[in-house]
């Protein structure tokens, strides 16, 4: 019962002190308010670009590794650019080889893109035409809305078929009825087998849009865009245990030696991928940018500090005979310190949650394909912050009072 009438009168005299003096109050609240909208602002915006990416990341296949020319990142040193160029693409051949040797994937698939002009009567749309294999959709996710996936039999005669991106659907075909209609690309009529899920705008699309793709056969692809020359990028997943990402790259850097008849002595000409290895780097770049954002913040939050600090202060002073009367009815010194130290945590609170309050309403702003999210992590995060601010600002005011003399603090005008 102590406890909650210690909280009550807390409040109270938080209350009454921010009634008498509103607008000394509100300038002192203002720096925590500040601080707090800054760092959990920052906080809020890095999540929501981070997920974002992230999110584009996975739609590129999860446990994946893709067997390519180019490294995705380039590690530290001086390393001859041309070494990469001079290396030879995949090819189609290599990827029949470790679709019959790899024990640890789950499904392998090759790829290749090229932008082209798709025509439907009066119509057209500048599409990414990507050639896939069958196990595609077993390692990228297809939603398929209307109609059906490629079949084993129209992949390996690369038959003119086509899987066509919400939004290219949308253009060539006004009725909505894409499935079964017959369109153009160079020139050679594709019959559409299926649409796909409309995905919308993206801050970051890894791979392409799917709304503005086209899918195709893998091998007609390569006889329409690459006069036949079988070669692209070799996309392979792993089974769900992390270990058999590990053991998956091991095998795939042995097979790919071993296909290309490598030595021993002689380095890989060849690069292994991983979506994975990427968000790591990209995560470690947000967190520079949170740690960057909170020392920004943090010094309109010790501003803020030093105001409610001086709140107390006057505080302490405006009830130093109140403070003598407490104490000399009985009331202990932690009784006195915990008084002060609540009012202080709580103007800190309020400041907080007005700061938290503004970043929610930021959220609503139209950032085009960014959408803020208010996560329960930062919100706790920012009442925890506030909530030692309010600790840090109120101790020593809130010290001085319990140590007061109720004789001298009585007789205090």
């Amino acid at each position: 019962m102590q406890f909650y009438r210690m909280v009550f009168e807390s409040f109270r005299f938080a209350w009454q002190a921010l009634r008498a003096n509103v607008f000394r109050t509100i300038l002192s609240l203002l720096g925590v308010t500040i601080g707090i909208f800054s760092i959990i602002g920052v906080f809020t915006m890095v999540d929501s670009l981070e997920a974002n990416i992230k999110t584009s990341l996975s739609s590129i296949g999860e446990k994946t590794i893709y067997v390519d020319k180019w490294p995705w990142m380039f590690q530290s040193g001086d390393y001859p650019w041309w070494r990469y160029f001079m290396r030879p693409k995949p090819k189609f051949s290599e990827f029949n080889y470790l679709k019959e040797n790899a024990k640890y994937a789950s499904a392998i698939t090759m790829i290749d893109w090229s932008v082209a002009n798709a025509r439907f009567k009066n119509s057209s749309y500048d599409a990414l035409c990507q050639g896939v294999t069958y196990e595609f959709n077993l390692i990228s996710d297809v939603p398929i809305v209307e109609g059906r996936y490629f079949t084993q039999q129209e992949i390996d005669a690369g038959r003119n078929v086509a899987i066509l991106g919400a939004e290219v659907a949308e253009t060539l075909f006004d009725d909505g009825q894409a499935v079964g209609k017959v369109f153009k690309i160079k020139g050679q009529n594709f019959t559409v087998i299926g649409t796909q899920e409309k995905k919308g705008k993206q801050l970051v699309d890894v791979g392409g849009n799917p709304d503005t793709k086209i899918y195709l056969p893998f091998v007609k692809h390569k006889r329409m865009f690459s006069s036949g020359n079988l070669y692209g990028t070799i996309q392979v997943q792993a089974y769900d245990d992390d270990k058999d990402m590990v053991n998956l790259e091991s095998e795939l850097t042995g097979l790919m030696r071993t296909v290309r008849g490598l030595r021993p002595m002689e380095e890989d000409n060849f690069a292994l991928n991983r979506p994975d290895a990427a968000a790591s780097a990209i995560s470690g770049i947000f967190t520079t940018l949170r740690a960057g954002g909170f020392v920004i913040g943090l010094f309109a939050l010790l501003i803020g500090g030093f105001g409610i600090a001086n709140i107390m202060f006057v505080s302490v002073k405006e009830r130093t005979n109140i403070i003598g009367i407490q104490k000399s009815l009985g009331a202990k010194n932690y009784f006195i310190l915990f008084q002060f130290l609540f009012e202080s945590v709580f103007l800190c609170l309020l400041g907080g949650l007005i700061g938290l309050l503004l970043v929610y309403a930021a959220s609503f702003i139209n950032l085009g394909s960014l959408d803020l999210i208010l996560s329960s992590g930062n919100i706790i995060f920012g009442i925890g912050v506030a909530s030692i601010i309010g600790v840090l600002s109120g101790i020593i005011p809130a010290s001085q009072a319990a140590r007061m003399d109720p004789v001298i603090a009585i007789r205090a005008k």
